[in-house]
């Protein structure tokens, strides 16, 4: 969706800009940390380990999506290097901060044994929101555009707004799973992956202009385009979710059993 003359700052004050991005990004965090310290405090980890957990993985989370969007940006970046690290301006790949808050996350569980898999469950609402709100933001910075279609009566695919849309499908799908009886720790962080996964790469990516990294081609009349650097990932990603989610099922128990 492209919007003419919406500004990505909300006000400034001095020196300091107060952004979309910056806000809906912090009211994401706030979030996730309320759910996960409500929730982990009720199966028995304490607040003073979440809280350290929790900041660890927005650290990891941020470094890694910036990572892999600067990598996957490189030219642009350097020719401005002194934007790689202006994360208020946009530009997080969220396979990277997904990759770096589970890295850190597994890790710290490990030195302090703690359950990963039932603290990974407690991360799905704040990343969905977080997918919902920043998607928003991304309306006013003018990114993540959408392939210009000639059929439609838009000029461009709203693609910022099937992504948040995606979220708030995503955040519904996991209330609905996590209602339900005998679920095991994990269970639901790697049903969210695996449908964010599809749904991303079937229609956020197919409509989002993005340039092709392998042969395909673009449909000018239906605004599509295949294949993106995130379309060539999307099996791999499925095939991994599918063999976590066996895992979960074969080793766990039940969130009755723990």
């Amino acid at each position: 969706m492209y919007v003419e003359e919406v500004s990505p700052v909300i006000f400034e004050i001095g020196p300091v800009a107060v952004r979309w991005y910056g806000l809906m990004f912090a009211i994401s965090i706030l979030t996730g940390f309320y759910y996960l310290r409500k929730h982990g405090i009720k199966l028995g980890f304490s607040e003073d380990i979440l809280f350290a957990l929790f900041m660890l993985i927005i650290v990891f989370l941020i470094i890694g999506a910036r990572a892999v969007f600067v990598v996957t940006n490189w030219s642009y970046f350097m020719e401005n290097p002194h934007l790689i690290i202006r994360i208020d301006q946009g530009g997080l790949a969220f396979h990277g901060g997904l990759l770096g808050g589970i890295l850190s996350s597994w890790l710290y569980c490990r030195v302090k044994k703690l359950n990963w898999w039932a603290l990974a469950d407690l991360a799905v609402p704040g990343i969905a929101v977080g997918i919902t709100l920043v998607r928003v933001a991304n309306i006013f910075n003018q990114e993540i555009l959408g392939r210009e279609a000639a059929m439609f009566f838009f000029e461009r695919h709203p693609a910022q707004v099937y992504g948040s849309l995606i979220g708030i499908a995503l955040l519904v799908f996991h209330n609905y799973l996590a209602r339900r009886p005998g679920i095991k720790p994990g269970y639901l962080f790697w049903n969210f992956v695996l449908g964010y996964t599809l749904l991303r790469g079937l229609i956020e990516e197919t409509f989002r202009d993005n340039p092709l990294a392998a042969w395909g081609f673009i449909s000018e009349t239906w605004g599509a385009g295949f294949f993106t650097a995130v379309h060539l990932f999307t099996l791999p990603i499925i095939i991994f979710c599918l063999a976590m989610l066996w895992w979960v099922n074969r080793t766990q128990k039940t969130y009755s059993q723990i």
